[in-house]
């Protein structure tokens, strides 16, 4: 009997009376590992089911209804079951095994979800936001700086069901690294709760580093030689995309601060010290987020007023080019007119001494503005 056909009938199943037919079905299915992180059976959205006792990984029975009493019946330790992307089908035996509220079955399979913590009796349903930094040679005006995900969390005092949806944000390194430390992770469910928002948040100030890095070349670029011609859709695209790391950073603040403030039964007391650490990492990055949309807003202006300095320069060179360009147009304005009785028409010397009047009165214009400036 294999636990990956047990999953298998778990997330395909309606109701805990019918997973009992798994037992019938395990001897046809080729055993897979559910222990490895990045592993899943074929046709299932569960990634992993594993067991803790005392802070200490146990064997998994071949029944989860079975291992699932079995940790209820001892009062010691708990079951973690992590899913990916499941349907409503697939979800349906797990939540009723667990016991788990419609209305957040219902956000954990749709997803989309605004970070939350909310209590449905004995059971805690916390949202989180993922981001990551998507890599890039050169920022342009519909570069993806961003992208997002979610994980819902749904704690009791005997177990954590996690929900991840996206194609980041694995939980695997997580669990091995929550195995390394016994003494944390035996202080039940409420320490994989921790875990996972403090790992969310770490990945929230990785992110803003990175994003740093962007804002500084584009101010860079703006406060360059040729800074006017720099592509001002650039700078908006990363205001957007701060936009999106905001909307999954500042929500999360109420949640946090409710953690480690308000005793909820399911959180160890020594857990919410832990939660007002996460708390104080999550208001550096939201300080960053403020900082970062309010620098952007002045290299925007910065670089609007560069163009509108540009362009007056290039209106004041244009004026006294059609200054200087006005002295030789009027004078020959006046000479193209039919009259007889013209200055100096008959005169050997006309012509060039009206040339030589043009060529020094606009050389006298053309001084005068390069000193000024304008050329």
């Amino acid at each position: 009997m294999t636990m990956a056909g047990n999953l298998r009938k778990v997330t395909g199943l309606g109701g805990v009376g019918g997973l009992r037919k798994v037992a019938r079905l395990a001897r046809r299915r080729t055993r897979v590992d559910l222990s490895h992180p990045a592993r899943s059976p074929l046709g299932s959205s569960v990634v992993n089911c594993v067991t803790y006792r005392d802070g200490v990984r146990t064997p998994v029975s071949a029944d989860l209804v079975d291992t699932v009493e079995r940790v209820r019946k001892s009062s010691h330790g708990f079951v973690w079951l992590g899913l990916h992307e499941p349907t409503n089908d697939e979800f349906a035996g797990i939540a009723e095994l667990f016991d788990l509220h419609p209305l957040a079955v219902e956000d954990a399979v749709e997803a989309h979800q605004r970070p939350k913590v909310e209590r449905y009796g004995e059971t805690l349903f916390a949202v989180f936001k993922t981001v990551c930094y998507v890599e890039h040679e050169e920022l342009t005006a519909t570069s993806e700086v961003v992208n997002t995900g979610e994980i819902m969390v749904f704690v009791g005092q005997d177990f954590v069901v996690t929900v991840r949806h996206g194609r980041h944000g694995s939980l695997g390194p997580l669990r091995e690294e929550l195995e390394s430390d016994p003494a944390q992770l035996a202080k039940g469910p409420s320490a994989v709760l921790h875990a996972i928002a403090d790992h969310v948040v770490d990945d929230y100030l990785n992110v803003t580093d990175a994003v740093q890095a962007d804002i500084d070349q584009v101010e860079a670029d703006v406060f360059a030689e040729n800074g006017a011609r720099a592509d001002p859709g650039r700078i908006y695209q990363l205001k957007r995309e701060l936009l999106e790391l905001r909307r999954a950073v500042v929500p999360l603040k109420r949640p946090l601060t409710d953690l480690a403030d308000r005793p909820v039964r399911v959180v160890d007391p020594e857990i919410q010290a832990y939660f007002r650490d996460v708390s104080d990492h999550l208001l550096r990055a939201t300080e960053q987020i403020a900082a970062f949309d309010e620098l952007l807003n002045s290299i925007l202006q910065a670089h609007l007023a560069q163009v509108t300095v540009a362009q007056n320069e290039d209106m004041r060179k244009i004026t006294a080019w059609a200054a200087v360009i006005a002295v030789p147009t009027m004078v020959c304005g006046v000479y193209g007119m039919n009259f007889d009785h013209m200055p100096e028409r008959h005169w050997t010397f006309g012509y060039p001494l009206v040339i030589g009047v043009i060529s020094v009165a606009c050389l006298v214009l053309y001084r005068g503005f390069r000193r000024n400036g304008w050329l």
